[in-house]
């Protein structure tokens, strides 16, 4: 008669955690000497070779600071490599010349872009920027320095508005934190 034993599942066979095997994880550790990190870096351990290395995050850093992607290559090798490597990655480039990545991260709404195009400030100004270009401007127009000019007030009212959207949008960055 066979023992039975007594399970940690209480009856629900998915109640077990993940891994719940008893067998420690294997784990590669940093191929530099005297290194207990993780090795999840590969490195190549000569150029157009498929050994590696595998170095912990900081490791791998400083081996591929002195890394010559072009050893061992004629100047014509290069020459073909590197424009290979120019056409593959040049789209972003060529996007933010027709503008078509504005803000870069994204972080900026269309309204905060034409607030900044008004004062005449670029996508990644900070706050104190924008309260410096909207004083001076503001200055400019203001209806006591030009009383009676409707042009005037109209922009006041612009660069009015266009404060009040990049202040809320501060306060909004802010408050999420």
């Amino acid at each position: 008669m066979s023992r039975l034993r007594r399970s940690d599942s209480w009856g629900f066979p998915r109640w077990g955690g993940y891994e719940g095997a008893r067998e420690a994880a294997r784990v590669r550790l940093c191929d530099k000497h005297g290194c207990a990190e993780p090795g999840n870096c590969p490195a190549p351990k000569s150029p157009n070779s498929p050994d590696r290395w595998y170095f912990c995050q900081a490791h791998a850093a400083e081996y591929n600071a002195g890394w010559d992607y072009f050893a061992g290559l004629s100047a014509e090798e290069a020459a073909e490599r590197a424009q290979a490597e120019e056409q593959t990655h040049s789209g972003y480039k060529e996007s933010a010349f027709y503008g078509w990545a504005t803000s870069g991260d994204g972080t900026r709404s269309r309204d905060e872009l034409r607030a900044l195009d008004l004062l005449g400030l670029d996508v990644d100004a900070d706050f104190d920027a924008v309260k410096k270009a909207w004083r001076a401007k503001a200055k400019e127009v203001h209806p006591d320095v030009k009383p009676n000019d409707a042009e005037a007030a109209k922009a006041f009212q612009a660069l009015q508005l266009a404060y009040e959207v990049l202040r809320a949008a501060e306060e909004r960055r802010e408050w999420r934190g």
